[in-house]
């Protein structure tokens, strides 16, 4: 039986999460499907940005560090971020970017791990998490072998032989999702360490950093999580590794005693010591807003509207594209996979312009893929329904072959 719009407007009406939708800004005209890059603004933040400029920087000024918890936030904004991580109090932290705390807690890891020189990944990691391991493993020149193995074959290659796994947990492109579980346990059966990066899971799924044993973790804040366009990234440490992990990229802010202005670097207590430098507090204010926003969301009905979605919108794209040749990217088992959804077309790159053109925001992965994000707190079965209808009317009537629509731009 065919799905229709009433269907999934009546879905949207027993949705018990459909209240967190207007709190966000909804921009006219477009259906956003895109939240797995860039997340839609809570309408809480532009009043906390203005008063972080107005008050706190334009007239608090230094003492602000102080008057209004700068110094501190990060600590404060990592604990909000550990509720949706399951990484318990004070052992996730925000700063910096994702690369930069990958090398960190990378060099902290293979300094752990001393005789052993590999560090696996998967091909399906995303590439810039690989970059900052060929970066250190460069800079090290002792050595160490980064060595990357189709997803599916993560847990036949971890041996004896591996110092680090590090992997995404779900994949960018295809939303493959790997076991946090299994792959820790055999990891550490053979005394290997773990870094998950986080960034296409942290407030698109359930996680259980804590539950399941992790050890290091990175992750992103501006994708699902709502934080802004380029908000800092978080850190999580497991407490057993709290007073050995040793970053090899170390700043002031990472000191026992910062305001001591002492000539060599001593190790903060616990996770503190992976701040490196000053962090970024207008970016800090958004973020922190967004946060709040997240306090009463029950997980395991995000991770079900999550599933309800995705397996929605695959289901429309079969039913109405099926003369088309689109071919699903990543599994069908909706447990097996993230909060996103990717079809390969030979035209990807120019289907996904007619589609922006049309209002519906996805994006475009090399080398073929067309993908689709779903926010389970501001997306609807109506959007679906709709993205859905588009994309068919885009490929029933080849409108996607322009040389407007080709032409690649910088960001696609």
């Amino acid at each position: 039986m065919a799905i229709t719009k009433q269907h999934c407007i009546t879905l949207d009406q027993q949705d018990p999460l459909k209240h967190f939708r207007t709190r966000f800004h909804l921009p006219q005209g477009k259906i956003y499907l895109d939240g797995n890059s860039l997340g839609l603004m809570p309408k809480s933040v532009p009043a906390r940005v203005s008063d972080a400029v107005s008050r706190q920087w334009a007239e608090d000024l230094i003492t602000s560090w102080n008057k209004n918890n700068w110094f501190t936030l990060p600590r404060t904004i990592g604990n909000k971020i550990a509720r949706l991580v399951g990484g318990g109090t004070d052992n996730v932290i925000v700063a910096d970017t994702i690369s930069v705390n990958l090398f960190k807690l990378l060099s902290a890891a293979v300094a752990l791990r001393r005789d052993r020189k590999i560090i696996l990944s998967d091909t399906g990691n995303f590439p810039s998490d690989l970059y900052v391991a060929q970066g250190l493993n460069n800079f090290l020149a002792d050595g160490h072998l980064l060595k990357t193995v189709t997803p599916e074959d993560v847990m036949d290659a971890i041996s004896s032989d591996v110092a680090v796994v590090m992997i995404t947990e779900v994949d960018y492109r295809t939303a493959r999702k790997h076991d946090m579980k299994a792959v820790i346990a055999k990891a550490h059966a053979h005394g290997a360490l773990v870094i998950w990066d986080l960034s296409h899971s942290a407030g698109a799924i359930p996680v259980d950093l804590l539950g399941d044993n992790a050890d290091f973790a990175v992750g992103c804040t501006y994708k699902y999580i709502n934080g802004g366009p380029g908000a800092q990234s978080f850190v999580f440490v497991h407490p057993r590794h709290h007073a050995t992990a040793m970053p090899a990229l170390v700043g002031w802010w990472g000191h026992e005693n910062p305001f001591a202005f002492d000539l060599e670097w001593k190790a903060a207590n616990g996770l503190v010591r992976q701040q490196c430098g000053t962090q970024a507090m207008l970016s800090m204010a958004a973020l922190d807003a967004s946060l709040d926003e997240w306090a009463h969301v029950d997980m395991l009905a995000l991770q079900k509207k999550s599933r309800n979605l995705c397996q929605l919108f695959i289901d429309l794209v079969e039913e109405k594209c099926s003369a088309h040749g689109l071919k699903l990217a990543g599994p069908r088992n909706m447990q097996e996979r993230g909060s996103h959804v990717s079809f390969q077309h030979p035209e990807g790159y120019a289907v996904m312009q007619a589609l922006i053109a049309k209002g519906v925001v996805g994006d475009f992965r090399a080398p073929d893929m067309i993908r689709f994000g779903f926010a389970p707190l501001y997306n609807t079965r109506e959007e679906v329904f709709e993205a859905a209808s588009t994309l068919a009317d885009i490929l029933d009537g080849k409108l996607w072959d322009t040389p407007e629509f080709r032409a690649k731009k910088k960001v696609t």
